[in-house]
Formats: C-alpha cells, structure tokens, sequence
C-alpha cells in the first residue's frame, strides 16, 4: 500500500454569520494515498470545494484532525502555513487567477520569489514549468493574449513550479470549451502518471471526474461512505 499522504478524521467546517449557521463540511474522514489522482464529486454546497481548501491549509477546520505529508495543520501559525503551503501545494483555480501585468513566464515565477532561488534560476525554472504544460513559445505573452485554455496552462506552470508533492484543483475546467477542458486534464493525466504527483481535483462533471483514478462523492457537506460510492 502506497504512503498516506492525506488523512482527515471527522473534519467538520461551520460558518456562523450573525443568525446565519452553516454546517458547510460535517464529520468528513478520508485517506488519500501518494500518486492517486481523486476527483471530488457534488453538487453546488456539497462540501468538495470546502474540503479542497481544508487540505491545502487556505483554511482552517471547526473541528476534527487533517494530517497533510505528515504534517499537523491545526498545530501550524499563520506564518508556518504560508510557508508549508508553498513549499509542498499547487493550488490550479477556476478562474486562473493570473496577474493581467505580467507575462506569463513572471506569472509562473511568482511563487519561487519566496525561496531562495536567484532571479535567473526563477526564470529558469519558470520557462521549464511553461515548457512542460506546452506554452514554451507563450513566455512573454501577456494573459490577455493567451486561450482560456493557454491561461489554465499557465496556471498549471505556476502551480508546478516550485514541484510540489501535492496538486489541488478547484473546477480547473469549469471555464473552458470541451477541447480546451479536454487538453487541461489530459495535462493533469500526465502529471499524475509520468511525475507521480497526487492530484486531488474538485470537479461537478463526471465527464473530468473519468480522467481521476478515484472517485468520491459528497452531499449536503457529507463525504458519502464508500459503500454508498457505489450508487453513483
């Protein structure tokens, strides 16, 4: 059995807004194994999106246990998270989330400003990144110049760059025509099989969720157990 690289133990997340009680992810438990490439399934306020960002620390849980690589997330300050975070997670946006003023090669360096990298080992880097999701002629395009499609590839460089251990992807194609969402998980396919990245993947299509080697499935911030997988 491969390493267990994410386990969470009754994670629960709530939000309370004046009179407003949301229970927005109840008593989720799961085990993610290094090099699975899982999908999270569910209708819009099932929870997928909320457990996504439990994991890569982008927030903090009410309740329960979530160990990441080893590592105690609820133990961690706000300074420690920033830097576990960049040092072990790509995170791959919906909306892209690329800065419209830089070029895509300084988009991509962006996450290695905060290692110790020289500017020309960034860049280095960074044209790698871009090379290997296919837009090493697009180094110097500006986002407004680029596909959706190329826009999510450079966001895929940026997650990648500084080769984290773990991919997370919120709806990474809900942006994109068919040939382009197509082209972004193939890309996400390769990663998983050829570099031995684990993915874990937000998605609401069941079409994105085939390309994933495991399915899971909320409801109503519930993870459905795995016997109830079944039904779906």
């Amino acid at each position: 059995m491969s390493n267990v690289v994410i386990q969470t133990r009754d994670l629960t997340k709530e939000y309370i807004r004046d009179e407003f009680h949301v229970i927005a992810l109840k008593d989720a438990s799961i085990e993610i194994h290094s090099g699975e490439f899982v999908a999270l399934m569910g209708p819009s306020g099932s929870g997928k999106s909320t457990l996504l960002h439990l994991i890569a620390a982008m927030d903090r849980p009410t309740d329960g246990e979530i160990l990441v690589l080893g590592q105690n997330l609820r133990a961690l300050s706000d300074r420690e998270i920033a830097h576990w975070r960049n040092a072990h997670v790509g995170f791959v946006f919906q909306s892209f989330n690329l800065i419209p003023v830089l070029t895509a090669i300084e988009n991509v360096e962006l996450p290695l400003k905060l290692t110790a990298l020289k500017k020309k080992e960034r860049m280095e880097h960074a044209a790698t990144a871009l090379k290997l999701v296919g837009l090493g002629d697009r180094l110097n395009h500006y986002p407004r110049q680029l596909s959706g499609g190329q826009e999510q590839r450079v966001a895929i460089a940026r997650a990648i760059v500084t080769d984290p251990d773990l991919i997370l992807a919120d709806e990474p194609t809900g942006n994109l025509d068919a040939a382009a969402a197509t082209d972004i998980l193939t890309l996400l396919v390769k990663l998983n099989k050829e570099f031995g990245k684990t993915i874990v993947m937000v998605t609401h299509d069941p079409h994105a969720a085939q390309y994933a080697s495991v399915v899971r499935h909320l409801e109503k911030g519930e993870l459905l157990p795995l016997a109830q997988e079944q039904a779906h």
